[in-house]
């Protein structure tokens, strides 16, 4: 009897970009993407970090380089990625939140959240779609929205707008792209310590309150999300175009 052969996890040979990449969800996703072979390509907005990060991603094995690029420029995105050879695989991380209560929200906190959290996620994606559709190779695209794109929050209205909206482009840019062999899904975490999300835990009542409705009973760390972006870009989720895997701890399973 021929057994089925389990698909790769592996990435050799192909080429990643990251944004967001310097620190938290971001540079944990290079890790795993340069762990699996890639060569990871880190964006921020200043160098330091994406710089320090690389350097850390070669010294472990791996392959690695910095990109200094606003994301919130899309003309500036589309003219340095056209000048770059095309990527097989793009994890859209870059990402903030202001929370407030609905009716303290200002036009100014609403345009920022939703440009980086939205209008930047875009046009990145854009701008590497059209790279993927020339090389010809498909690809895999990977937005890193939140359990927040699934269900609603208190102070989360601007946070939950930009995330539901991700996933609705998501549905939408699958869709588009399948003709061209390119995936589009989404990670949706739950409440991951990062470095952005460290003042929010140092409120001893938040934190309890976040901890109540995780049924696994503890708050992520970057490590719980690093195998499901492997999961997304790499072939055994090669049927896989237009979901949502939501890595929540069972926050939204009630």
């Amino acid at each position: 009897m021929k057994l089925p052969r389990t698909p790769s996890f592996r990435l050799d040979g192909k080429r990643a970009l990251v944004t967001g990449a310097g620190r938290g969800l971001g540079l944990a996703a290079a890790a795993a993407l340069a762990d699996a072979g890639a060569h990871v390509t880190l964006v921020a907005r200043g160098a330091g970090e994406i710089t320090e990060a690389a350097e850390a991603i070669f010294a472990a094995g791996g392959a690695a380089s910095p990109l200094v690029l606003d994301v919130l420029d899309p003309a500036q995105v589309a003219a340095t990625l056209a000048e770059l050879p095309s990527f097989d695989i793009l994890v859209n991380n870059a990402g903030t939140n202001r929370p407030k209560p609905f009716l303290e929200v200002s036009v100014e906190d609403f345009d920022a959240v939703l440009d980086l959290n939205l209008r930047a996620a875009y046009f990145v994606a854009q701008a590497v779609a059209r790279g993927m559709v020339g090389a010809g190779r498909g690809g895999s695209i990977i937005n890193i929205s939140s359990q927040m794109g699934h269900v609603g929050a208190v102070r989360r209205t601007i946070y939950c707008a930009s995330k539901h909206a991700l996933e609705g482009l998501t549905k939408a840019m699958a869709v588009d792209l399948a003709p061209h062999k390119i995936r589009v899904n989404s990670v949706g975490p739950t409440f991951i310590e990062t470095p952005m999300t460290a003042p929010f835990f140092a409120d001893p009542a938040f934190r309890a309150s976040v901890l109540e409705k995780i049924k696994l009973g503890r708050l992520g760390q970057v490590e719980d999300v690093m195998g499901a972006v492997l999961f997304l870009a790499s072939d055994a989720s090669a049927l896989m175009t237009g979901s949502a895997m939501v890595v929540d701890g069972g926050w939204t399973a009630d």
